[in-house]
């Protein structure tokens, strides 16, 4: 949760140490690029859950410029998610339709590729979604909740997340099941 300047420091940097050599530079904002672009979107969830757990008067103007630009850019580039829910060291590799609750929890060093829903299973009812660390999610994913998903877990593309998956894993399928767990194929 970031509280503090310093953990708006450490997230932004954590974000930003997970496009290794494909760090946006200050010309990519010019040349449309989409690593501009996806680390602007995500830049800004970051300040905006910084304003919304410092709540002051003079934090107010900053926190609607935000919470408006957010708005603007969700619309633009397809991309929804709400903030307090991603860890540090979030990366999003390429623009594309990306939903996400604001009751799901994505941990640290997260990786999500294009075309992916992390939903609730009825409009009455909480996602309840939590992601481990060191997860990899690929291309045309929806995870359902409530489900929760270990640490060190590869998704599959297309695959169709309904229930708990344990630490180590690689799942596949729909719905998804084990093939790999701690680096061993399941039968």
């Amino acid at each position: 949760m970031i509280q503090t300047k310093q953990d708006l420091k450490q997230y932004l940097a954590a974000d930003l140490a997970r496009y290794g050599k494909h760090k946006p530079q200050w010309w990519t904002k010019f040349t449309f690029s989409e690593t501009w672009m996806i680390h602007s979107y995500f830049k800004n969830i970051r300040y905006i859950e910084y304003y919304q757990n410092n709540r002051h008067w003079y934090n107010l103007p900053a926190l609607l410029f935000r919470t408006l630009k957010q708005r603007r850019m969700a619309l633009k580039y397809g991309i929804n998610v709400a903030s307090h829910c991603l860890g540090p060291g979030f990366y999003y590799v390429h623009p594309g339709f990306f939903r996400v609750n604001g009751d799901v929890q994505i941990g640290a060093n997260a990786t999500v590729l294009p075309n992916v829903l992390i939903g609730k299973r009825r409009p009455d009812k909480d996602a309840n979604v939590r992601i481990g660390d060191n997860v990899y999610i690929a291309t045309g994913v929806t995870i359902i909740g409530p489900v929760t998903i270990g640490n060190n877990v590869t998704i599959a593309a297309n695959s169709t997340v309904i229930k708990d998956v344990p630490d180590n894993c690689v799942v596949s399928g729909v719905p998804a099941r084990i093939i790999m767990k701690d680096g061993k194929k399941v039968e």
